[in-house]
């Protein structure tokens, strides 16, 4: 099982001892900052068809930021090392403002990295992504990174941005605790290091892409395959409405956590708001239940409202929800 080795006490979050304790172990996300271009439109563009969008909105985006201000909103102890173009240095108040560490975040004269997001009245997105300066980081900077983490601590990263297996490979010679949720999948995946991660989060399509199945595999198949191809790595699975599941590399069992029944306005975001709290609550201590519970009603929140890192919850509103939900039959 993976918990923290301490029990610590964060703003909102009591960890599993009930006990006070002076710091947290520091997550370190090597991530993505996007400036994210959103339009809301009645579908889905198709191919040839010119549409009108009805809203439109700039904001704070890319998995990595959303990741780190989920965490840091959940009250864990976030330090987000990331690359941004200095004209959109506007957008590192949102990381600020969630609680973040934004020191290791530099800024560069090219252009940041962007998406433009179509989301649907059902909720669902599409997503053109234009790396930008998430692509830039040097050999030298990211051993500049490495060699300033305290050992203790954990690597968070996604697929981003670049030089990924070199930022894996010197994180585990530092010692560091290596979470990775391979985002977006591709081939080259398969090719990293991954048996020795401490923790793999993957949803439905990223999990059959990465053990090659086919996408609508059930539950069960996945869990199997992703079992045979990394025994010994802890996993976390999410399906979407189908729940999410907790796959332990050390005993072998899984542990299933059903999603919350809400409506979904954008799901734009909610995988990183699961992440960025489910490790919150590893980082606080918390058992492997209480990461998912806690972790689902983050994401049950997140979808129902629009935006990706706008859309993240607070802490307060997490535990209100939890406490709501307890009290229905």
């Amino acid at each position: 099982m993976i918990t923290s080795d301490h029990g610590y006490y964060c703003e909102g979050i009591m960890a599993a001892s009930n006990q006070p304790a002076s710091r947290l172990a520091t997550v370190y996300n090597y991530g993505s900052i996007n400036i994210d271009h959103v339009y809301r439109v009645p579908h889905l563009v198709r191919p040839g068809e010119t549409l009108s969008s009805t809203d439109y909105q700039i904001v704070l985006g890319g998995k990595g930021a959303n990741q780190t201000i989920a965490l840091a909103r959940a009250g864990g102890q976030a330090s987000h090392w990331g690359q941004l173009g200095r004209a959109d240095d506007w957008a590192l108040e949102t990381l600020k403002d969630a609680g973040a560490n934004i020191d290791n975040v530099a800024l560069l004269e090219s252009a940041s990295g962007h998406t433009v997001i179509q989301v649907d009245d059902d909720g669902e997105n599409a997503i053109v992504l234009f790396g930008g300066t998430n692509q830039r980081f040097t050999p030298e900077r990211i051993g500049e990174l490495i060699n300033g983490a305290d050992s203790d601590g954990w690597l968070l990263l996604q697929n981003e941005c670049n030089a990924i297996e070199d930022v894996i490979r010197q994180a585990l010679a530092r010692g560091l605790k290596v979470a990775f949720n391979p985002a977006p999948m591709t081939p080259a995946i398969r090719e990293l290091p991954l048996s020795e991660l401490s923790l793999l989060f993957v949803n439905r399509g990223e999990a059959a892409a990465l053990v090659e199945l086919e996408e609508d595999s059930d539950a069960d198949t996945l869990i199997e395959a992703l079992q045979t191809a990394l025994p010994g790595v802890n996993i976390v699975l999410t399906l979407g409405s189908e729940g999410a599941w907790r796959l332990d590399g050390e005993r072998g069992d899984t542990l299933y956590q059903p999603a919350r029944p809400v409506q979904a306005v954008d799901t734009t975001g909610a995988g990183d708001t699961f992440i960025g709290y489910y490790m919150a609550a590893l980082q606080a201590g918390f058992d492997d239940t209480t990461c998912l519970e806690r972790a689902t009603a983050a994401a049950a929140l997140a979808v129902q409202r629009a935006g990706a890192a706008t859309g993240i919850p607070t802490v307060e509103e997490v535990e209100t929800f939890l406490q709501v939900a307890a009290r229905q039959p």
